[in-house]
C-alpha cells in the first residue's frame, strides 16, 4: 500500500507554467512506474506521462515538448513540470503508482487529484 498526495495545481493563464508534485508514503523505487493522468471536464481519465523505475519516460503526444516528468527518489516525490499551458490542459491531474509482482498481480494506487485550470 502507498499513499499519494498531489500538490501544485491552480489557475494559470494560457502560456504559463505550473509544477505538480506527488509525494509518496513509501519509496517510489518499490513501484514499477509512476505516472500522471488527467481527467478533463466531462471526459475520461487519460495518461499524461509515466516514468519507470529504470528511468524510461513516456508522454502522450499532446504534451510532448511542453511537459516534463521527473522524480526525486530521496524525497519519494514525482514532479510534472508543465510549460506553455493551453486551455485544453484544464483537468484534474492524478498521480499514479503502478506495481507488478512476480506472481503477475498488478496494483495501481491513486492520489486525490489536483485541479489545473488554464484560462484563455
Amino acid at each position: 500500500q502507498v499513499q499519494l498526495v498531489e500538490s501544485g495545481g491552480g489557475l494559470v493563464q494560457a502560456g504559463g507554467s505550473l509544477r505538480l508534485s506527488c509525494a509518496a508514503s513509501r519509496s517510489i523505487l518499490t513501484m514499477n512506474a509512476m505516472g500522471w493522468y488527467r481527467q478533463p471536464p466531462g471526459k475520461q481519465r487519460e495518461l499524461v506521462a509515466t516514468i519507470t523505475s529504470g528511468g524510461s519516460i513516456n508522454y502522450v503526444d499532446a504534451v510532448k515538448g511542453r511537459f516534463t516528468i521527473s522524480r526525486d527518489n530521496a524525497k519519494n516525490t514525482v514532479y510534472l513540470q508543465m510549460n506553455s499551458l493551453k486551455p485544453e490542459d484544464t483537468a484534474v491531474y492524478y498521480c499514479n503508482a503502478h506495481r507488478a509482482t512476480l506472481t503477475g498481480s498488478k496494483y495501481d494506487y491513486w492520489g486525490q487529484g489536483t485541479q489545473v485550470t488554464v484560462s484563455s
